[in-house]
């Protein structure tokens, strides 16, 4: 059993670097803060999306609100092997193309039940990542396939207690899925490479609240501030190993996803011209280690500490009116890496990050519109060592996203 118990503990590095955010954390909850970095997000109230970063906006609109997006993720992860253990080729540890592509949905549905309450509904995403290295990969005790899945349904209200202020409350029911993979890779042992030593399978549904503020100084400033609270989760499936001849066993492995808090800021400089900031704060000390337990009575399958630190996502943004139909947006970013350079790892090659972001907003008619987005981020290059392999990595990506909105 000590040895599953090592395998396991090596696979469950949930992080990776084609989030491309802090860690596993998503930003890309609407494609219209897109071109704008997100600089903003819980201040100014472009459409329905704002169940997600600030409920408390939904007080602004007057009518029923509909906004579907979608963003597309494009990442460029390399992974390049700079030393091996002996008998190990090295040039077999590089791998371009580790992340796979991604599409991130959501959907947006907001109504002002009287002159001062308003309701919504959204279905969105906060965290998720995805790698995925060849079956037959050198290091494939470290490597294979790691994937979480998440969905964030959300309903919240907001109450306007002036006509400055409002607040909001929202209720957030995350449903979570996981998947990882590890094989044997090259070693002695008179096996294929490919061999499943690692197969685990679980999901679960946790639970959060999350409260938005905001503050309109005058008619061309506003202020809003949301938090979200931490949510526990409980991946439940099941545990094998084909190296082992191990078949199913029950497995489950907990992992707390970090609260979140965002102060923005949205200013109109004139009729045409408007400047957004803001600065995300993301609560990752919270996921200090891994913990799993496998089998019937369940004993403990490993304890692995990840000992992340808090983390921090600065933005600044602009918009500018070209005509009546078209605006045109604009920002920059700066994404802080939760990660430790002593706990990065193929599975976590994680980085700070740059976004230089560009965008818009066409007019269809007076009820609808849509927007589009584009972000090119860049990563730091990283170095680091793991169970005897040495790497070099470096993450970058390309978004794109658009979305629809409607309103009646």
């Amino acid at each position: 059993m000590k040895f599953s118990k090592t395998l396991i503990a090596a696979s469950l590095a949930f992080v990776s670097a084609d989030s491309f955010a802090a860690a596993f954390q998503l930003s890309e909850q609407n494609a219209s803060g897109l071109g704008r970095a997100y600089a903003g997000e819980a201040s100014i109230a472009d459409d329905a999306s704002v169940v997600a970063r600030n409920p408390a906006l939904m007080t602004l609109f007057k009518d029923k609100q509909l906004s579907v997006a979608a963003i597309g993720v494009i990442p460029d992860v390399s992974l390049e092997g700079e030393g091996a253990p002996t008998g190990i080729d090295q040039s077999s540890l590089d791998d371009d193309s580790i992340a796979p592509s991604a599409v991130v949905p959501a959907a947006y549905f907001t109504m002002p039940y009287s002159d001062k309450i308003s309701l919504g509904f959204g279905a969105f995403s906060n965290f998720g990542l995805s790698t995925d290295f060849d079956d037959d990969y050198a290091a494939g005790q470290i490597a294979g396939k790691t994937e979480i899945f998440t969905v964030n349904l959300n309903a919240s209200v907001a109450y306007k207690v002036t006509e400055k202020f409002s607040y909001g409350i929202g209720l957030n029911v995350v449903y979570a899925e996981a998947e990882i993979v590890r094989h044997l890779g090259e070693t002695p042992l008179p096996y294929p490479a490919q061999t499943e030593v690692v197969n685990l399978e679980g999901d679960d549904t946790g639970y959060a609240l999350n409260v938005g503020l905001m503050y309109q100084l005058d008619e061309n400033s506003r202020f809003g501030f949301n938090y979200r609270t931490e949510t526990d989760i409980t991946f439940e499936g099941t545990y094998s190993s084909a190296a082992r001849g191990i078949a199913e066993r029950s497995g489950s492995v907990d992992i707390t996803l970090p609260a979140i808090a965002e102060f923005s800021g949205s200013h109109q400089l004139d009729e045409k011209l408007g400047l957004h900031y803001s600065v995300l704060w993301t609560g990752w000390s919270s996921f200090d280690k891994l913990e799993a337990e496998v089998g019937l009575p369940p004993e403990q399958g490993f304890e692995k500490t990840e000992d992340f630190s808090d983390s921090f996502r600065y933005s600044v943004g602009t918009d500018y009116q070209l005509n009546e139909d078209i605006l045109l947006r604009a920002g920059v970013a700066f994404d802080e890496s939760p990660v430790s350079q002593d706990h990065l790892s193929i599975s976590i090659p994680d980085t700070d990050r740059f976004w230089f972001s560009f965008g818009g907003n066409y007019a269809i008619d007076q009820q609808s519109n849509v927007d589009l987005g584009v972000s090119i981020i860049r990563g730091k290059t990283q170095n680091f060592e793991e169970d005897g392999f040495e790497f070099e990595s470096e993450g970058n990506a390309v978004l794109i996203g658009a979305q629809y909105n409607y309103k009646f």
